[in-house]
């Protein structure tokens, strides 16, 4: 009989431990709720943040461009491993997960919605390549068309078609990460979010641009800042042999005895011309 039926039979339902009674069997109805909710979490995990791909990045890996495509891979990766657009792309087991993070958490990433470009990298740069790719153009995409049904095919029509000459620019890597690495590494996506968040509020440092001098025409010197313009010097001025410095004074003197010394001598002239006419 149930509980409530009993009370209200025995006149019960506003005692005390009734009361108590509805509370408990309250709680463990509402305990039992979350744990098959876990259960069938379980069950399909694989479509959850956190799943484990048997990938472990002990630090932040090297990664370099693709050439002529906006994504980076990772060359010394054990592990078909990209970065492109702000996330980290892995594929694994015909299945393709992604993290905003370099060693995860990982989610599961639905074949219909994987960016293109993702899809567009050539065979040469998986460094774990399945074995259906044997045969397949090196320098090409994936023939996933082929390999997923004219299904995938026709809904992701085109996604091999792009113009190869003007590739959009690849995204900056996110170094901000590389200092996490072991225990420092965070694992709860909100730990994730708190350091993006601070390094994008941190101050960027400021790029110092030169400051445009006027330009100097042909055969000018460059004048720099405040400098006033050099006094240009000729040549010859500056290979002239220094002369020497008679004071003022002894000019002054010099020209003296040499007024005098000529009145004297036009004097004697005068004298020895009149003593010749008296001859």
């Amino acid at each position: 009989m149930p509980l409530s039926a009993l009370t209200r039979k025995r006149g019960l339902a506003s005692h005390p431990l009734a009361k108590l009674a509805w509370a408990l069997g309250l709680a463990l109805l509402l305990g039992q709720a979350p744990a098959a909710q876990a259960q069938v979490n379980v069950g399909i995990g694989i479509q959850l943040p956190g799943v484990d791909i048997g990938i472990n990045m002990p630090s932040y890996p090297r990664m370099m461009a693709v050439p002529g495509y906006p994504v980076y891979y990772a060359p010394g990766a054990n592990s078909n491993y990209f970065f492109y657009e702000g996330q980290y792309w892995v594929y694994q087991n015909d299945d393709w997960y992604e993290s905003v993070w370099y060693d995860g958490p990982w989610r599961r990433v639905d074949r219909d919605v994987v960016p293109v470009f993702v899809l567009r990298v050539p065979v040469r740069y998986y460094r774990q390549p399945p074995p259906y790719f044997r045969g397949w153009r090196a320098d090409a995409p994936p023939r996933w068309g082929d390999h997923w049904g004219p299904d995938w095919a026709q809904q992701r029509r085109g996604w091999d078609q792009w113009n190869h000459r003007t590739p959009p620019r690849a995204t900056p890597l996110p170094v901000y990460q590389r200092p996490y690495s072991g225990e420092r590494y965070p694992r709860a996506a909100e730990q994730q979010e708190n350091i993006r968040s601070r390094h994008e509020r941190a101050p960027q440092p400021s790029v110092t641009r030169p400051v445009d001098m006027p330009r100097s025409q042909p055969g000018e010197p460059t004048r720099r800042g405040n400098a006033q313009p050099e006094r240009q010097v000729r040549p010859e001025a500056a290979t002239r042999p220094p002369q020497a410095h008679t004071p003022a004074a002894e000019r002054g003197r010099d020209r003296d005895r040499d007024d005098k010394g000529g009145a004297q001598n036009r004097g004697r002239d005068k004298d020895d011309e009149k003593g010749g006419r008296g001859k």
